[in-house]
């Protein structure tokens, strides 16, 4: 017995351990291939003619123009011409001060720039942080002629719905495994980044379209939630090890593996190649690009599949009841450790399917997920801790009130609402929206 016992424990640590070299390899491949075409440097200039309608900027690529790229004394480095992308790649030798210039007599007929001033750019060796620098000229109308507030706001509103619905869907795992388990679980947001930086790796780097990596890169967020739990929090806890010590242990996981997405991934934001290049739709006062529109309707969908799925199905019934409470959910037959396995799977294949999500709206970066963890905790806090219809209903919210706080604070400053209603919240109703006050003592 005691043979076949550390036999299964053997196994457990090595398929961890096989999936953990996995992640590293397939991350490891993925910055290496990045980083491959990155040894030369490059002026990537970019022309773009910017239109405002009822206030919602919308630009589209201006191709045929020629740019030019010159040391400061004048000489010529390299010449080019914008595709149809609007964009020209000039190499340069080194990291240096140079000046880009594009030929107004070959813009289009009809377009100016919206300040002739900077037909001429100069850029220094400063600021080539990497090896690729960006410059972008403008065409078209001037952003000075502002929207209306109530097109402000209709467009905050808009914007608040679809991180909404990107909070509540990376929400829901994050507040099951806390109401199944008792763990706060501080490395979700590092579960949120490994579906972005998969889908990177599957999109960008094996140039497979995000519509088939996409399943590929959620089946492998569940797999990731999995091991969470198998080769970490399943151990600890059947050593007897405490909640308090099992949160540490997320808080040492999330840095050591924001470390690795850093190391592998580098520090700058990287653009997924699926439907980058999109204009707005006008719907009334409100701008959205198709591929906006679409991944909020699918976020819909799933959140509403989601919900059903614990309401009325026998499998969600038992989540739920487990969710409630362990004991008395053992006591009636439920296998607890089926149901807690599904929890960290489906809160790693939803966090996988949030950071995709993520990386198209805002594009993909080693802390996107890390970026949201407070603003996760602040939905299932207000929605109620433990409850998945309040982590959905919560992180919805939340999303809405972060986007609309930009109307009254700078842009910079406003997650910080957000996390002041959290304070709120737990002072006033710590229970949440949805959830039970209890009696102490």
């Amino acid at each position: 017995m005691l043979a076949n016992k550390q036999s299964q424990n053997s196994f457990v640590l090595k398929l961890a351990l096989a999936l953990f070299c996995g992640v590293g390899l397939i991350a490891g491949y993925a910055g290496s291939a990045v980083s491959a075409a990155a040894d030369d440097f490059e002026i990537i200039a970019s022309v773009q003619n910017q239109t405002l309608v009822n206030g919602v900027t919308s630009r589209v690529p201006v191709a045929g123009v020629s740019v030019t790229v010159t040391k400061i004394d004048g000489s010529v480095v390299g010449l080019g011409v914008t595709d149809e992308k609007g964009l020209c790649t000039v190499a340069v030798p080194s990291r240096d001060d140079y000046a880009i210039l594009i030929d107004q007599s070959t813009l289009p007929d009809g377009l100016v720039l919206i300040d002739a001033e900077k037909a001429s750019v100069t850029i220094s060796k400063d600021l080539f942080t990497t090896n690729t620098k960006r410059v972008t000229f403008f065409t078209g109308e001037g952003s000075a002629a502002g929207a209306t507030e109530t097109e402000r706001i209709l467009q905050r509103l808009a914007d608040g719905i679809r991180l909404g619905i990107i909070i509540a869907m990376c929400s829901v795992g994050l507040s099951l495994v806390f109401g199944t388990t008792g763990l706060t679980n501080f490395a979700h947001g590092e579960m949120v980044t490994f579906g972005g930086l998969m889908a990177f790796f599957f999109n960008v780097t094996l140039e497979i379209p995000i519509l088939i990596s996409g399943p590929v890169v959620i089946a492998l967020g569940g797999l990731f939630g999995l091991l969470f739990n198998w080769s970490i929090f399943a151990r600890l806890t059947k050593r007897g090890i405490g909640l308090i010590s099992q949160l540490v242990v997320t808080v040492g996981l999330s840095i050591m593996l924001r470390n690795i997405y850093l190391f592998q991934f580098g520090g700058r934001t990287k653009q997924l190649s699926s439907y980058s290049k999109q204009t707005n739709l006008e719907l009334g006062p409100i701008g959205i690009t198709p591929r906006d529109l679409t991944t909020a309707i699918l976020g819909v969908i799933i959140l509403v599949s989601v919900a059903l799925f614990l309401q009325r199905s026998r499998l969600g019934k038992a989540i739920r009841a487990v969710s409630d409470n362990v004991q008395l959910a053992s006591a009636t037959g439920i296998d607890t450790r089926k149901v807690i396995k599904l929890v960290w799977f489906a809160g790693g294949a939803l966090a996988a399917t949030g950071g995709i999500f993520r990386g198209l709206d805002e594009q993909v970066s080693f802390s996107m997920g890390s970026d949201l963890l407070f603003l996760m905790f602040a939905g299932i806090t207000l929605g109620g801790l433990g409850s998945a219809f309040g982590a959905l209903i919560g992180g919805f919210f939340i999303g809405i009130f972060v986007e609309m706080s930009s109307l009254f604070v700078p842009s910079e400053l406003k997650v910080a609402p957000a996390l002041f209603i959290l304070i709120v919240v737990l002072i006033v109703r710590p229970q949440g929206i949805l959830g039970k006050s209890q009696r102490v003592g």
